[in-house]
């Protein structure tokens, strides 16, 4: 039987808040929050992706934001019945705003709250046609001269970027572009997605030919379609790109292949960009309103420049550009790094018979693939998770709930445990001359990926082959190279066929001053991190990604990009941003925020 108690109690606590709100009693409505405390707010008070933290940051956002924002209707979302655990009530909650229905997440602690999750979930008016909505598709009844879906589809595409122009363009067309643009389509937004490759899905299937997802199949559905039941748990590539080229197709998406953008430009008067692109040869000027960037989270490739590296005689190239090992059996290989891509080149050259060894510059963080979805993973996104009822949208949430402030603090004692019970594997890698690290607070892998988006291996393999030798490894910095290798600042020399430089990427904003120039790159200024202040993440504290899924210093501009999860949970909240400005909703936007870091 359901104790009502703890629900009757959290709809009166809501029904206290949402007075005070409705009445624009800052103070009182503050008040129920702890001192210690977090608001994080997904477009819905704010315009923005902002975590507002400790009171006078609520206040300050309240007092900027309610008079337009007029929340009413807070109380536990439908078939929802909260939790107490370890003294803090967790519920799921509902309410809307003058233009739009929300949902989130509130904890409360001592009959206040410690934590607030607010999330847009569509806008009034202007809701996505599904369920009870969805449109009927034949056309019932007689007329003369109709048309049918297939040469309406047609029709639309041809006069799309020539007769009509887009309200958006998307640049790239990865999973980031294509779950984008599915929310914009269902939202009724015109886009066109440019892709310079030939096919969707060619960005996976033009990797090195051992490439697998490392995440896990519950967190990295798209929107609006989840993955079969019988997909295995991690995605080879090549199984991905498929998906992504069919997804493309059934979601009707306006997609560009064989299109290069070459140039942008944005008219403020008008409040219009110019894009122009190369279309399979033939130049074509779009002009957009909105220009979103999803070219990668991890932008640019950063090719080192160590000296002597024209003189080398064999082939080298980026991890990004590296073909498969099927060129080198027999050979010698040197691959430069050690985080995802080194170690699954370095296993797939071993694997086809190539002397292989891996060069460590700086230490690196590993967790092996079965515990890290097992301590993890698995209380979200498995298959156990979902039985018990969290779907991978309701998993989204309760990871989005979490502050970044304070998120370190819940991973540490899981990455305590992991390093506990691999004890035996972490000291094979030390014992092989491995350099170990678990973060510089020991929070572990996700604080690493959203801190600076490197330094982690997700074993699936290659670490054994480092413990038992089979993938040779040398610690220490590149001194040079000459004609046959690799010079080590020990002075060790190691011959080489093939070096691969696994060195990483640089910042998306690369890719805008490509397109726009240096000193638009340099107005957006860095993307992602936190400000944490940690290794590769310089501060000051920012408290949300730097420049992604947000209004920018570039108006009109916006940056998608991400790993799958990121790439279908964070489009929901880009696609009604962009969404409420084609339907000249008012969009006030909290906090702008404002550039620390150039690149």
């Amino acid at each position: 039987m359901l104790d009502t108690s703890t629900a009757d109690q959290t709809q009166a606590f809501l029904d206290s808040f949402g007075a005070a709100l409705e009445a624009r009693d800052i103070d009182a409505a503050t008040g129920m929050f702890l001192d210690d405390c977090y608001w994080r707010d997904l477009v819905t008070f704010t315009w923005n992706i902002r975590t507002m933290e400790g009171r006078p940051q609520i206040a300050d956002m309240l007092k900027h934001q309610l008079a337009t924002t007029k929340p009413t209707g807070w109380k536990l979302a439908e078939g929802e019945i909260p939790t107490e655990d370890g003294g803090i009530t967790t519920a799921w909650i509902e309410f809307e705003t003058e233009v739009a229905q929300g949902y989130g997440l509130v904890r409360l602690k001592d009959g206040k709250i410690w934590t607030l999750l607010t999330t847009m979930v569509e806008l009034k008016g202007h809701e996505e046609p599904r369920g009870g909505q969805r449109p009927l598709g034949a056309k019932h009844g007689a007329g003369k001269n109709r048309i049918s879906w297939l040469e309406e589809r047609q029709r639309e595409e041809a006069e799309l970027g020539y007769a009509t122009q887009p309200y958006c363009v998307i640049v790239g067309g990865g999973q980031g572009g294509i779950a984008l643009g599915a929310r914009l389509r269902q939202l009724g937004v015109p886009t066109i997605i440019v892709e310079k490759n030939d096919r969707p899905g060619d960005s996976w299937r033009k990797r090195y030919k051992s490439l697998c997802l490392h995440d896990p199949v519950w967190y990295d559905h798209l929107p609006y379609i989840k993955f079969p039941e019988n997909w295995p748990v991690f995605s080879p590539k090549d199984k991905i790109g498929d998906w992504l080229e069919m997804y493309t197709k059934v979601m009707e998406l306006n997609y560009w292949t064989r299109t290069t953008a070459k140039s942008a430009s944005f008219d403020e008067a008008k409040g219009e960009w110019s894009v122009v692109v190369d279309r399979d040869g033939e130049e074509v000027v779009l002009k957009p309103k909105q220009l979103v960037m999803a070219t990668g989270m991890s932008g640019k490739a950063r090719m080192p420049n160590f000296p002597g590296m024209e003189t080398f005689k064999g082939d080298q190239h980026h991890s990004s550009q590296h073909p498969g090992p099927d060129a080198y059996r027999g050979k010698k290989a040197i691959v430069v790094g050690s985080n995802n891509s080194a170690h699954d080149i370095c296993a797939a050259l071993w694997e086809n018979d190539v002397d292989v060894t891996m060069v460590q510059r700086s230490s690196t963080h590993i967790v092996r693939s079965d515990t890290l979805m097992e301590v993890g993973l698995g209380a979200l996104y498995s298959e156990e998770a979902v039985a018990s009822g969290v779907t991978t949208e309701k998993a989204d949430l309760i990871f989005a709930s979490l502050p970044y402030r304070i998120l370190h603090e819940f991973q540490i004692p899981a990455y305590a445990e992991m390093k506990e019970r691999d004890k035996d594997f972490y000291e094979g890698l030390e014992r092989a001359g491995f350099w170990l690290d678990w973060g510089d607070d020991d929070s572990g892998l996700f604080m690493k990926y959203l801190r600076r988006g490197s330094g982690y291996y997700i074993d699936i393999g290659a670490s054994q082959l480092i413990i038992d030798g089979k993938i040779k490894l040398k610690r220490g910095q590149v001194a040079g190279v000459d004609e046959t290798g690799l010079i080590l600042d020990d002075g060790t020399h190691l011959d080489a066929d093939v070096i691969v430089y696994a060195t990483g990427y640089n910042s998306m904003n690369g890719w805008v001053a490509d397109l726009m120039g240096q000193e638009k790159a340099d107005q957006l200024g860095k993307c992602w991190g936190l400000g944490s202040d940690t290794t590769k993440d310089p501060g000051p504290w920012e408290g949300e990604q730097r420049n992604m899924w947000k209004p920018t210093q570039v108006p009109n501009l916006w940056m998608h990009g991400g790993n799958l999860h990121q790439s279908r949970h964070y489009s929901q909240f880009l696609s009604l941003q962009i969404a409420a400005r084609m339907h000249s909703i008012d969009t006030p936007v909290y906090g702008l925020q404002e550039v620390h870091h150039l690149s």
